[in-house]
């Protein structure tokens, strides 16, 4: 039986299974809303984050290349879209709710810093005497604070299974601060499959477009990413079944078919686990270990690729130097507005002494920024120019 057949009889589609999430029997919103008419409730979720000023601008922050450095990278925003792609496909497969799926996927990255992961390194160095800074529990401020669109309540005031979905992961000193939402980060259990889910459609993802982009940018060859069996594997099959066609099409035709693989375990793999424990309903799976994974044939292949990414990619030294730039103007920037809070515009400025509260609104500001924003903002304050 080929691989295509054996999806084939893993693809349902249909009512929800027992075990999925379901949008009218959410644990609700911050604040009581009536019901939609025309959506479900995750819908609304979904559609409201889509709407949101924060998921605009992911278009202009960095994945892994600066915006500017070429249109074909990818961005943060055209992440999160293939998040959002992948996450739905297999929550069908799964019998989930695929609008929970996407809404949490098209949130996980609201709260990330120009520049990647190395501007939320630095803003979280930045930010280590007020609290620290990490980009899931940013996104979840975002949602619940920072986005000024309702006229009554601050936020999009999402619900209780798109909020849990967006923190991944929490220190038990910062759960203590998040009620309900973060209890089992102090007394165990997990989140809802849906949820579970898109973590590993963010984990597919990154890899397999790294790949692309590390391609494209000539920091990577065929050669090194035949160390890895995951590329080895489909890009010698490619080879064996398609001979002669493009190196351009042989590396799109090697990538489609390790995510098409990815998601066929992630699919029967996480199948198995769920009969194994069979939750009744949505609150077993939080009593149960994590039910959604790789085997661990995969799981080690994933890893490895992920490893070798880090290695040759993510600390190449042309991406260093952009690291190294991009950690000094948020660094400066930093300094300069929690040393002159006047600098800041009004809207960030707080009338408080608290020091660790206008640090709040500084981090507020900077992580808001996108990448080109902030190399504008660092112009304006540390360039001098004839006026």
């Amino acid at each position: 039986m080929t691989q295509g057949t054996t999806m084939a009889t893993v693809y349902v589609t249909g009512t929800l299974a027992s075990y999925a999430a379901r949008a009218d029997r959410s644990r609700g919103r911050v604040h009581d809303e009536p019901p939609p008419t025309t959506r479900t409730s995750f819908q609304r979720d979904r559609d409201r984050i889509i709407h949101c000023g924060a998921f605009r601008r992911l278009e202009y922050k960095t994945q892994v290349f600066v915006n500017h450095e070429g249109d074909m990278f990818r961005t943060r925003l055209t992440h999160t879209l293939e998040v959002a792609q992948i996450a739905r496909s297999v929550a069908r497969n799964l019998q989930l709710d695929t609008d929970l799926a996407e809404a949490i996927s098209l949130a996980h990255d609201l709260g990330h810093t120009p520049f990647g992961h190395a501007g939320q390194e630095e803003l979280n160095h930045c930010m280590r005497d007020y609290g620290g800074f990490e980009h899931n529990l940013q996104s979840l401020r975002i949602v619940d604070k920072l986005e000024e669109r309702y006229g009554a309540f601050d936020g999009l005031n999402l619900t209780f299974e798109t909020r849990e979905g967006i923190i991944k992961h929490c220190t038990p000193e910062n759960a203590r601060t998040l009620g309900e939402l973060g209890k089992r980060f102090i007394e165990g259990g997990s989140p809802s499959l849906e949820a579970q889910l898109a973590n590993f459609a963010d984990e597919i993802a990154y890899n397999n477009h790294d790949v692309d982009d590390g391609l494209r940018a000539g920091l990577i060859t065929v050669a090194q990413l035949q160390q890895t069996d995951l590329f080895a594997r489909h890009w010698h099959a490619v080879d064996a079944e398609m001979p002669g066609i493009s190196a351009r099409r042989m590396i799109h035709e090697t990538i489609r078919r390790m995510i098409s693989v990815l998601i066929f375990d992630l699919t029967q793999t996480s199948l198995d686990r769920i009969r194994d424990v069979a939750p009744a309903d949505v609150d077993d799976v939080r009593s149960a270990p994590p039910l959604i994974a790789f085997s661990e044939a995969i799981q080690k292949e994933s890893s490895v690729l992920k490893q070798f990414l880090f290695e040759h990619v993510y600390r190449h030294y042309q991406v260093n130097r952009t690291i190294s730039k991009s950690r000094l103007i948020l660094r400066r920037l930093f300094q300069a507005f929690v040393e002159n809070p006047s600098l800041l515009p009004p809207d960030f400025q707080t009338d408080t002494a608290s020091d660790a509260v206008q640090a709040r609104r500084v981090a507020d500001y900077i992580a808001s920024m996108t990448d080109r924003y902030a190399m504008r903002e660092y112009r304006r304050l540390f360039e001098v120019t004839e006026v």
